[in-house]
């Protein structure tokens, strides 16, 4: 009876998660309703809209998780629903979508949970500040266009979501934008994040042109069936990888993010944990199947992967201000996602973005749990915060072991994950997915980037939260407000990664599905032993460097090396001097050249020709016909004049004359009418 009755429950479980799987729709559709809600009544409510966005994303959170369990428990079909428009040609129509499938799964709890606690932080970080209705709206509509984006059918849509992102990113990180540095800092993100953008529209129509098709759906299914000639795969996996690069910060584009650190604290969570830069990785996964039909766009995404890892994580190690510590540290774990799909190992890289959206978004958090105390980004102006911030320091300090792979902290199941995947490339276990010399190189650039990583956590929680206080005022603990989502993020940084147990990875890659065939991975001990001994390596040298606070800056000792990435390579001045000034000077001359010759020659020919009208006017009009009716009453006024001087002369005789044919004139005229 009971076992009935469980089994029955159990059904009707399953049954309502179908329908909410079906329906997906609805949860990119809550924040784009809380958008309107907030903006339409956010001001009148008692805490500014807020209890608006946190209500919806509390509902897309709860639905998300209906959505994720029903992938996991194995009754998650793949659905696809299309909404037509109306056609455009060679048979296709214009439509809205959705596509639900297992990575889809993965990413709705990601955003709507990182996007609920930023809100619920929001309410103590952003309290007082004038355009709070405002920034709630922004939240939400930056929300809605993620989630947009990871449920979309077709690229068209998907380029929709992608591109409304990118605005909402450019209101956010402008959002106080009195200050010139904050506005410059989002027209930079905006600018750049464009220029990946240029590739990535050109690769979309490059797929049309072969496929005739923009629905992702049809695509991949052509490229999984090799409908589609290798060297188009290359050339549009490469395009499409461009505007990840753009959108991940990935080498050479990662310039804008650490500047993009001038927005709120919390906007820089939400972009670093779950939406902009994950879209780029999101792109490259959802899109696999294309990337995986060529070898040489897959050594592309594996190179610039291990390229940017380590270069990001070598400035994160000389960097003063705590958020540009964090921002050049997504960079970094990013890299780590891209190099997993350059090496095939798709599902390793989604998992390593599943488990880094929890511990990245607490860093971030935490750093602004800080900075609110604080009043300062420079870790040189903190210290001694253990004492008086405790649920801010554990909880900064679960994140950083998270982030350095410790076990069994979250993130060393996924980076574990990619550096066994990325070797057995290079062992030639799965060549087939890649080139043995590019999965050594993966293996060997990421253990180096962990014990950089490590470091330069190691490095940050000291110098915040150790020794003694080396600022001003008196920071106290931040308001619960702000600490709840910490403490709940520092549980996900713990268990999150529980899914990617060697006995659970098979379950997991079978239904996130990016990577081709599942295989089941059984754990390498060695391998295991060396990365985590490699991370506590490193966690040791930045406890041994910075305890106590040391008075001078010990990488100063690598000299140029220092130099070098104190100015980040230099790659600023260079995208600076070398591309954005020659261009902004060819346009100004240009412009000057236009003004002078087209722009004043228009305007002096306009002149010219005017002057020649009012001559001619001038000759004919004026001269001929208004001076000449003036002279003409002149003329006949002067006339008139003489006669009446004449009739006017003094003369009696004259007078009787005068006074005599009036009198004769008056008599006819009488005579005549009268008669």
């Amino acid at each position: 009876m009971v076992a009935t009755l469980f089994a029955q429950e159990a059904a009707s479980a399953t049954h309502v998660a179908n329908i909410v799987t079906r329906n997906a729709w609805i949860i990119p559709a809550i924040p784009a309703i809380a958008v309107v809600l907030i903006g339409a009544f956010g001001k009148r409510l008692p805490r500014g809209g807020s209890e608006i966005g946190i209500i919806g994303m509390l509902a897309a959170a709860i639905l998300s998780y209906v959505v994720l369990a029903n992938y996991i428990g194995g009754n998650g079909p793949l659905v696809v629903k299309q909404l037509q428009w109306f056609p455009f040609g060679l048979g296709q129509k214009l439509g809205l979508g959705i596509r639900m499938d297992g990575l889809t799964a993965i990413m709705f709890p990601v955003v709507t949970t990182v996007s609920l606690m930023v809100q619920i932080y929001s309410t103590g970080y952003m309290h007082g500040e004038k355009r709070f209705t405002w920034y709630y709206t922004a939240l939400n509509l930056f929300t809605g266009s993620m989630l947009l984006l990871v449920v979309s059918n077709n690229l068209l849509q998907l380029l929709v979501g992608w591109e409304l992102v990118g605005i909402c990113s450019y209101l956010l990180i402008g959002f106080w934008w009195e200050e010139k540095a904050n506005s410059d800092a989002a027209i930079k993100a905006f600018i750049t994040t464009k220029t990946g953008d240029i590739p990535f529209l050109i690769g979309i129509f490059v797929l049309f042109a072969s496929t005739h098709t923009f629905d992702i759906g049809q695509i991949l299914a052509k490229a999984e069936a090799h409908q589609i000639p290798t060297v188009t795969l290359t050339a549009a996996a490469i395009l499409l990888f461009g505007g990840a690069v753009g959108k991940s910060a990935q080498f050479p584009l990662y310039v804008w993010l650490p500047d993009a650190m001038a927005g709120p604290t919390p906007v820089s969570a939400l972009i670093h944990a779950a939406t902009m830069v994950t879209a780029g990785v999101f792109l490259v996964a959802r899109m696999f199947p294309v990337f995986e039909g060529s070898v040489a766009a897959m050594n592309v995404v594996a190179i610039i992967g291990a390229v940017t890892m380590l270069m990001a994580a070598l400035l994160a190690m000389v960097q003063d201000d705590i958020k540009r510590v964090l921002a050049y540290s997504t960079i970094s774990q990013l890299a780590y996602m891209m190099a997993a799909l350059g090496v095939g190992a798709g599902n390793a890289g989604i998992f390593h973005l599943y488990t880094h959206a929890w511990f990245k978004a607490l860093l971030f958090l935490g750093a602004g749990s800080v900075i609110h105390a604080v009043h300062s980004n420079n870790m040189s102006e903190m210290g001694g915060l253990r004492k008086v911030m405790p649920t801010t320091y554990w909880t900064f300090v679960v994140a950083t072991l998270a982030l350095a792979g410790i076990f069994p902290f979250a993130g060393f199941w996924s980076k574990d994950e990619i550096l066994t995947e990325a070797f057995r490339v290079g062992y030639g276990s799965t060549a087939a997915h890649g080139t043995p010399w590019v999965g050594y190189l993966v293996y060997g650039v990421g253990v180096l980037t962990a014990f950089l990583t490590a470091f330069y956590m190691s490095r940050a929680v000291h110098l915040t939260f150790e020794g003694e206080y080396r600022g001003s005022g008196h920071p106290h603990e931040s308001p619960r407000a702000m600490t709840l989502p910490l403490q709940i993020l520092g549980v996900l940084s713990v268990v999150a990664g529980l899914v990617g147990i060697p006995a659970w990875r098979h379950g997991f890659a079978a239904w996130v599905g990016v990577g081709g065939e599942v295989k089941v991975s059984s754990a390498n001990f060695l391998l295991i032993a060396i990365s985590l001994l490699v991370a506590l390596g490193g966690l040791y040298l930045g406890r041994r460097l910075y305890i106590p606070a040391p008075a001078t800056e010990p990488l100063e000792r690598l000299g140029w090396f220092h130099t070098l990435l104190v100015n980040k390579y230099y790659l600023d001045d260079f995208y600076m001097n070398g591309i954005v000034k020659p261009i902004r000077d060819s346009i100004s001359q240009a412009m000057y050249w236009l003004n002078q010759n087209v722009f004043d020659g228009a305007v002096n020919g306009a002149a010219a020709v005017a002057r020649a009208g009012a001559r001619k006017l001038y000759d004919n009009v004026d001269q001929k016909v208004i001076d000449g009716t003036v002279n003409a009453v002149g003329i006949g006024t002067q006339d008139g004049s003489r006669l009446l001087r004449y009739i006017q002369s003094g003369d009696v005789q004259r007078y009787a004359a005068v006074l005599f044919g009036g009198v004769a004139v008056l008599v006819l005229l009488f005579t005549l009418v009268f008669r």
